[in-house]
């Protein structure tokens, strides 16, 4: 069988730093075959690539495929994601971003049975409102596989969007982001959608730059010539008393900082699960979380700490 490979495919793959790719290499031809199939579907490579670029330099080395079955391009995608997600040794932002294209994915998917056909340009705003049928359901699930909250695979999801945004603009950003160089935060995410296109590259421009040459920059930064949206002027405006918000407005705000300290949690204790058999590490974990604790206690007692 001819083999091929999809970009958009091998695109949700997280690459192999070259030393990981070498020891692959050096295994697969001190065994002299590649020992676990290739998952193809009808011929497109859907799992083994770094296996099959090392067959492609050397092809007395044998090797087998496995055929499966997907209803769709958006099912392909939704099985790599998941399949990527049970590997330990994805960053933060890789898992983010898997989690965030296996949700996409699998709206695509019971759209396109439903007769619904969504595209890469869905609005951000609208893939976290909630519009098909099964999305509910579906990000529950993805929720409960990865230990994390519903809204986390919404703000997954946009997060996905804005990294793929942001590689169309500058190829080989999307590797950066996902390997941790460059940390996006949510006001970034946000820009990203709303921007026009001719502004984005400015967006990412701003977006590299480090938290310390933001805070040098922050005082002489002019404001946007576009007005801020609500959102953002809430954004803006929370660490300061002169916040307009309304109280679902603060509300929301809470939570949304309460969801993201969650997933991050999440993502750094499930990924690095061999720590807690350090007993410095594991209590130097509960010292953190009982910092927590207490400042929540202070809140639940009516105490706002300042």
């Amino acid at each position: 069988m001819e083999l091929r490979i999809d970009p958009e495919f091998e695109g949700k793959i997280p690459p192999l730093t070259t030393e990981e790719f070498q020891q692959l290499e050096n295994n697969i031809l001190a065994d002299g075959v590649v020992i676990n199939p290739i998952i193809v579907w009808d011929g497109v490579i859907v799992d083994g690539h770094n296996r099959y670029r090392i067959i492609e330099q050397h092809p007395e080395i044998h090797y087998t495929t496995h055929e499966k079955h997907f209803d769709d391009r958006y099912s392909v995608i939704a099985w790599i994601c998941k399949n990527q997600l049970g590997r330990r040794n994805l960053t933060p932002e890789q898992k983010k971003y898997l989690i965030g294209k296996q949700y996409e994915a699998e709206k695509a998917s019971h759209g396109a049975k439903d007769g619904f056909r969504g595209n890469q340009h869905t609005s951000l705003v609208k893939c976290q409102i909630g519009t098909l049928p099964n999305q509910a359901d579906t990000a529950d699930r993805i929720a409960k596989e990865n230990g994390i909250g519903r809204r986390s695979v919404f703000r997954a999801e946009a997060f996905s969007k804005a990294v793929d945004i942001a590689d169309e603009i500058e190829p080989g950003i999307r590797d950066e982001i996902l390997a941790g160089k460059i940390k996006p935060t949510e006001k970034d995410v946000h820009a990203l959608a709303r921007a026009d296109p001719e502004e984005r590259p400015a967006i990412i421009e701003e977006m590299r730059k480090s938290p310390d040459e933001k805070r040098k920059a922050a005082p002489t930064a002019k404001l946007p010539d576009k007005p801020l949206s609500q959102v953002e002027q809430i954004s803006e405006a929370m660490l300061t008393s002169r916040s307009k918000g309304t109280q679902a407005d603060m509300l929301y705000e809470l939570e949304d900082a309460l969801d993201s300290l969650m997933f991050r949690w999440s993502m750094c204790l499930n990924n690095n699960r061999d720590y807690f058999a350090d007993d410095k590490c594991h209590s130097q974990i509960q010292q953190l979380v009982q910092t927590g604790l207490d400042y929540l206690h202070q809140i639940l007692k009516g105490d706002i700490p300042k």
